[in-house]
């Protein structure tokens, strides 16, 4: 059992992860925001591989990347980061990513390095589930990785199904058909949508992504599934930090566990 299922094992609900670009906004800062993240509360830590061409993700962890890549952010760097943060922290890891840049750092070698340093589970959104099944199930499995796949309000019934059976972790629920980025609230139509997945009694904690921006947001995703996750708001705070990541940091996840 990895540290993700240890988490889902002793706490279903309420569960807060987020999501940060590896290498912003400074190249050495990585390691400081797992380690304060986990020091805040919390649960899962996601890291985002700095990469040119990312399809899912908004103008704000755009930017976010590549201020990274232009700070010198590689994965060997993201990796040897990652060792270092969990001399501190035992905090679930998960790497966020696109599947070029696992080809080409060499499928099995990715795999077995994030064994190595300490990644718990990963996201890749452009892993067809089939492809999954046929080419990497095993090695991922044999290495005790986490795996999820992310579904949204117009995927098919059959393929939530697919997913839920080779999902490692958690499932990613994507809110709504679109990019990443903060919203100002959560609409019927996606209540509706969360109402329907609960009641197809997946075997899969959900966690809810795209657009948890603030403290009323996350509340109410976690109505509906084990918990949320949130990436743009909390890279914006970090644009802002001032050198100043501690405070920076603590402030972020207050305002989101806590009512202010």
């Amino acid at each position: 059992m990895n540290r993700i299922e240890q988490l889902f094992d002793k706490k279903k609900e309420n569960i807060l992860n987020i999501y940060f670009t590896a290498g912003f906004p400074n190249l050495e800062d990585t390691a400081s925001i797992i380690i304060n993240l986990d020091r805040a509360g919390a649960d899962i830590i996601e890291i985002g591989m700095p990469y040119s061409d990312p399809m899912a993700d908004g103008v704000t962890i755009q930017n976010s990347s590549q201020i990274a890549l232009a700070n010198g952010m590689t994965l060997e760097l993201l990796f040897e980061q990652v060792e270092a943060a969990r001399a501190h922290s035992e905090i679930p890891l998960v790497l966020m990513g696109y599947f070029n840049q696992v080809m080409q750092y060499g499928e099995q070698a990715f795999f077995e390095k994030c064994k190595a340093v300490g990644i718990d589970g990963l996201i890749l959104p452009d892993l067809p589930v089939y492809e999954y099944q046929t080419l990497y199930k095993k090695s991922v499995e044999e290495l005790d990785l986490g795996i999820s796949f992310l579904m949204t309000p117009q995927t098919s019934e059959e393929r939530i199904l697919a997913i839920d059976q080779e999902t490692r972790g958690f499932i990613y629920m994507v809110s709504s058909a679109a990019i990443t980025g903060a919203k100002t609230g959560i609409s019927a139509n996606q209540m509706a949508y969360f109402n329907r997945i609960n009641e197809m009694k997946l075997k899969n904690p959900r966690l809810i992504g795209f657009g948890i921006s603030n403290h009323e947001t996350f509340s109410t995703a976690c109505q509906y599934a084990n918990g949320a996750i949130i990436g743009s708001a909390f890279i914006k705070a970090l644009g802002k930090s001032n050198g100043d990541l501690k405070e920076t940091i603590e402030s972020f996840v207050n305002g989101i566990l806590s009512e202010e």
